[in-house]
C-alpha cells in the first residue's frame, strides 16, 4: 500500500504531486487528527476537510486520531502504518530534521520505504512551483511579523514577497517547517475539482491567529 502522510497543506499536497510525477500514485491519504493543537508533529487547522481534497483526488482517505502528546503520538503514527499496512510512505517534509528523523525511524523499524521529495528543496522555489500550479492558502500564523491580513490570502507572488521581507526581517523559515504557519490547498493538478469555500471565520489574538473552514464543497473547474 502507497500512502501519504496528509495534513492538506501545501507540502504534503506537493509531495503526492512530486512522487505522481515520477509514476508512485498514492493509494491512501492517513490525516492524523490531533487533540493537542500544538502538536509537534501534526498540522491541525482544517484537518477535517482534508477529506474533500482526496475526494478531488479520487483516493481513498482515513482519519486516525491521537492525543498528541509529544513522542507518544509517535506510537499512534506507527499503529495508523501498520494498521492499512503501508509498505510505501510519502511525506512533505522539507527541513525539519526531528520530523524527519522520527518518520525515517518509524519507517525502518517497519521496513516502509519512505518518499520525501521535497526534502532539502529551496523555500523560495517551492513557493514559486506552489505559486504557479496550486491554489494554496493560508491558514494560520504563529510567527513574528506575521499578521491576520496573511490568513486566507493565497500564496502566490505577492505573498511570497511578503515572506521574503519577513525572512530578511525575522529570518522565519518561508516553508513553515518551523511551525510560523499553516496552508491548505484548495486545487492542484491532481484535484478532478476543486474546493470553494463558502463560509470562513479568522480568529486572531494579537500574534497568533487561524483561518477556520466551517463549509465549503466541490466544484467543477
Amino acid at each position: 500500500m502507497i500512502a501519504a502522510l496528509y495534513s492538506g497543506g501545501k507540502d504534503s499536497t506537493l509531495a503526492i504531486h512530486r512522487m505522481w510525477e515520477q509514476g508512485k500514485k498514492v493509494e491512501l491519504l492517513i490525516t492524523i487528527v490531533s487533540e493537542n493543537k500544538f502538536s509537534y508533529m501534526l498540522q491541525q487547522v482544517n484537518v477535517n476537510w482534508t477529506e474533500l481534497q482526496a475526494q478531488a483526488m479520487g483516493v481513498k482517505h482515513v482519519f486516525y486520531s491521537t492525543k498528541g502528546e509529544k513522542e507518544k503520538e509517535l506510537v499512534d503514527i506507527e499503529e495508523a502504518l501498520k494498521k492499512y499496512n503501508v509498505t510505501e510512505l510519502i511525506t512533505g517534509a522539507v527541513a525539519s530534521k526531528y520530523q524527519a528523523d522520527r518518520i525515517n525511524n518509524i519507517c525502518g523499524k517497519l521496513g516502509i520505504t519512505h518518499y520525501s521529495p521535497l526534502w532539502g528543496m529551496d523555500p523560495l522555489e517551492e513557493l514559486e512551483e506552489i505559486s504557479a500550479k496550486f491554489n494554496a492558502i493560508v491558514t494560520q500564523v504563529a510567527a513574528e511579523g506575521f499578521d491576520d491580513s496573511m490568513l486566507g490570502a493565497r500564496v502566490d507572488e505577492k505573498m511570497i514577497e511578503k515572506l521574503q521581507r519577513l525572512y530578511q526581517k525575522y529570518k522565519v523559515n518561508m516553508s513553515f517547517e518551523g511551525g510560523e504557519a499553516e496552508s491548505f490547498v484548495l486545487d492542484a493538478p491532481l484535484f478532478k475539482n476543486k474546493i470553494s469555500i463558502n463560509k470562513a471565520r479568522k480568529e486572531w489574538n494579537g500574534s497568533v491567529g487561524a483561518y477556520i473552514i466551517e463549509d465549503a464543497e466541490l466544484q467543477e473547474k
